[in-house]
């Protein structure tokens, strides 16, 4: 074993400075966005990928304008609950089915729809469960069949169980069991 050497480590090798940068600060700006999400937009625009919408997607509920835009109801029942969904390619996935993400927002608006048939909105509810399988994927352009149905309901557990089909085949693509509890009243 020979001498350890006193020669200089190489810069790659030794302790690394970085400049602090407004990037690298955790602060937010006044609309509650960390401050470099304007250089990132900047950035997405030089390269031609920009969303002329993008200020829609920054209010506080555009979630459910972005569902509303894939989902219609058909029919309202007590304890049941029918809806349409297309599957467009805003919401499709690399593969061309619909996102797997956008199946949980879609059944969890489905069964709180179907909640509500049967829970009053005396009663505070909240998603206690949410199971999904996906048997099938659901190509572009395809019309589903979002069925929602109470399986129990009581006094503070209700579960729900909903179901996606293809509107043209009836086949069964994706199933959701949801277990909500009700929160109860008080007496004062």
């Amino acid at each position: 074993m020979g001498k350890p050497s006193s020669s200089v480590v190489p810069a790659s090798q030794g302790p690394q400075t970085f400049p602090s940068s407004s990037a690298a600060s955790t602060t937010k700006s006044q609309d509650g966005s960390p401050p470099y999400a304007s250089n990132v937009l900047l950035f997405f625009e030089s390269v031609g990928i920009s969303d002329p919408n993008v200020d829609n997607y920054s209010s506080k509920d555009f979630y459910s304008d972005l569902l509303c835009d894939h989902l219609k109801t058909d029919t309202v029942q007590r304890g049941h609950v029918t809806c349409f969904a297309t599957v467009k390619p805003a919401v499709a996935n690399y593969f061309g089915g619909l996102h797997g993400g956008v199946v949980a927002a879609i059944a969890e608006r489905v069964a709180i729809a179907t909640v509500r048939t049967v829970v009053g909105v005396e009663k505070d509810i909240f998603l206690g469960e949410l199971g999904i399988s996906y048997l099938s994927a659901a190509p572009k352009n395809a019309e589903l069949i979002v069925d929602g149905s109470i399986v129990r309901s009581g006094r503070n557990v209700s579960v729900v169980e909903v179901e996606f089909k293809l509107r043209e085949t009836g086949k069964l693509v994706y199933t959701c069991r949801a277990t909500f509890y009700n929160s109860p009243i008080a007496k004062l």
